[in-house]
């Protein structure tokens, strides 16, 4: 039986925030509720640059797409990749190269209504409503194994979605059963909050509070992520500072130091 909008929007839960959609918040985006307007609200109190914050992830997930497709990956896994907006995997990855196939993993029932309608025409896109902490059930998925060829290299995308697994989760794990699942010359690209300031403090006290989520680790933390694999230039470093395209300021803000993200290839 065919889904229909209904069924999709009947499993939405409006009454509290969402990880998605406080993120369509900051993005400038449509697609999210009072409740999600309202943490957001809550966090600009604590970090006023939060909206930017979301640029600098945005602008590193098309700079670190760009530079996969300059490498030769045409594949990608997109966890957590949140609500579709402007510049999204697909849309980088297959300017780059229009052979290039994304899969997106979410488990908000909101990406999925809003992904199928904008990919429908896109066959080489597939959106997969899931929990990235199951990597088992993710790799098996039939849309994923329609698009992904595990002889051949892969950029596995944890962009902006790390920090909302705590430590009990086994987030490092986590990353493992997905690098092990790809073939040498596949890459891992992440991005998270930094513990970078006495601010990002505070406003982890305030991601935990009001969504239950939001672990900001330290730069040596998200280092540990890559263990294993070949990091790759310029390291792990503040947003600004991972292959910028333009000027960076020399000192940078507390926001362009808020997150963190780097590459690594699997030897």
């Amino acid at each position: 039986m065919a889904e229909t909008p209904n069924q999709w929007t009947s499993a939405i839960d409006t009454t509290r925030p969402s990880i998605a959609r406080a993120y369509d918040v900051v993005l400038n985006g449509k697609d999210n509720f009072e409740v999600d307007r309202a943490f957001v609200a809550e966090i600009v109190k604590v970090v006023p640059e939060i909206y930017d914050v979301a640029t600098y992830n945005r602008q590193i997930l098309g700079r670190g797409v760009r530079f996969l497709v300059e490498q030769g990956v045409t594949q990608f896994i997109d966890l957590g990749s949140g609500l579709p907006t402007v510049e999204n995997t697909h849309h980088v990855a297959q300017r780059a190269n229009p052979e290039s196939r994304v899969v997106y993993v979410d488990n908000d029932p909101m990406v999925l209504a809003h992904g199928r309608a904008l990919l429908a025409e896109n066959d080489r896109t597939a959106v997969v409503t899931s929990d990235l902490r199951d990597p088992k059930t993710i790799l098996a998925d039939k849309d994923v194994r329609r698009l992904i060829d595990f002889d051949r290299p892969v950029g596995v995308m944890l962009v902006g979605i790390l920090h909302h697994l705590h430590d009990d989760e086994d987030p490092r794990g986590i990353v493992q059963a997905y690098m092990d699942a790809v073939p040498s010359g596949s890459y891992l690209f992440i991005t998270h909050f930094c513990a970078s300031s006495e601010d990002s403090r505070e406003a982890e006290k305030k991601f935990l509070a009001l969504l239950g989520t939001g672990r900001f680790r330290t730069e040596a933390e998200i280092t540990g992520f890559f263990d294993g694999f070949e990091l790759l230039e310029p390291g792990v470093v503040a947003l600004p500072l991972w292959r910028p395209e333009g000027p960076v300021p020399s000192e940078l803000t507390v926001g362009q130091r808020l997150m963190y993200g780097g590459i690594a290839r699997k030897r």
